[in-house]
């Protein structure tokens, strides 16, 4: 009987396969495979449903499974986790395949979208971006730790910390004024590699016309632009936009129970950065709507009174989400609101 479904627990060095028949029973099994039989071994295999953790290294195997002729699944690890618990006990990388292999035949579950190589290497740059703002972050909040010790207290705000810094490097005794100058050289270096991938990012914005057509919308840049085509692509993984603002964390979770509707804080689910980006984008369009008369400046501001800033830039932010996922979907044939 040919293999219907097979689970892969991915790891660094070895992996574990978990395969199914059409009947439901273990044909499959392999709980250590060397990283450099994987793809033989399943390129092998007669077309069918490969399922894998959205994790380092998850998307590069499915490119390769999907050249191969399978159809590939990744799913969060955490709908992962009630299936490794039915029935088994302990934890192992066997147990984790077969979970795996469970989980992508359930009809309602919900799977991460594949992305190609040119949205890896797109979403690369953010990763490199975020990760020198992260870096730059720590670095003034060490020169301002140092300073503190000798009764220096700078405020939060870069700018001053840089400014200030400088001011009192002098007066610092001994090695004290090296390691806060060569800390101010490093906030520097980053400054500078910093705004080289804002420049990246522009470029890619600027010649592509997806990230043309989502920057009409308001609250949307071009580093929010093209971190969206990094991650969905056409969008064409959603079924509505509504369910990509799900994705992202920006829905509430529910609690209903008896036929009672109970709505809780949103889920914070899915990518944190993008999710940030279009929270800080909702941000800036609420600042400026209170000069602006447009449907979604007016619906805006009118949110904010009602039901205050926060709640506002969350509800302004799922809405861009859903705009944007239109955006993708539709291409030319969206509308933006009047």
């Amino acid at each position: 009987m040919a293999i219907l479904a097979v689970g892969i627990d991915l790891a660094k060095n070895v992996f574990a396969l978990h395969g199914v028949n059409e009947a439901g029973k273990a044909q499959l099994l392999r709980p250590a495979v060397p990283r450099e039989k994987l793809h033989a071994l399943v390129a092998a295999l007669a077309p069918c449903v490969i399922g894998m953790e959205a994790c380092s290294g998850a998307h590069h195997w499915a490119r390769l499974f999907q050249a191969s002729g399978h159809t590939v699944r990744l799913i969060a690890p955490k709908f992962v986790t009630p299936y490794r618990m039915t029935g088994k006990r302990g934890k192992n990388d066997a147990a984790d395949a077969a979970a795996i292999c469970e989980a992508i035949q359930r009809p309602h579950m919900r799977f991460v979208p594949i992305k190609n190589l040119d949205q890896q290497s797109r979403l690369l740059v953010h990763r490199a971006r975020q990760g020198f703002v992260e870096q730059r972050t720590a670095t003034l909040n060490r020169i301002r730790g140092g300073l503190s010790e000798f009764g220096i207290v700078l405020p939060l705000k870069a700018n001053t910390v840089r400014r200030r810094a400088c001011q009192c490097l002098e007066d610092l005794p001994g090695y004290a004024n090296t390691v806060i100058g060569d800390l101010l050289s490093e906030v520097a270096r980053l400054d500078e590699r910093i705004e080289q991938y804002d420049q990246l990012i522009k470029d890619m914005a600027k010649n592509d016309a997806r990230a043309k057509q989502l920057m009409q919308l308001g609250g949307v840049g071009a580093t929010t632009a093209t971190c969206l085509l990094a991650m969905i692509g056409n969008g064409h993984d959603f079924d509505c936009g509504r369910q990509f603002a799900a994705w992202l964390g920006l829905t509430p979770g529910q609690y209903s129970s008896g036929g009672k509707t109970r709505l809780g804080r949103t889920t914070k689910a899915g990518d944190a950065y993008l999710r940030s980006l279009l929270v800080m984008g909702a941000r800036a369009l609420l600042a400026a709507a209170k000069d602006k008369n447009d449907a979604i400046s007016r619906w805006a501001v009118a949110l904010a009174e009602r039901r205050g800033y926060w709640r506002a830039v969350v509800a302004i932010a799922a809405k861009n989400a859903r705009m944007a996922w239109a955006v993708l979907r539709r291409g030319d044939a969206f509308v933006l609101p009047a």
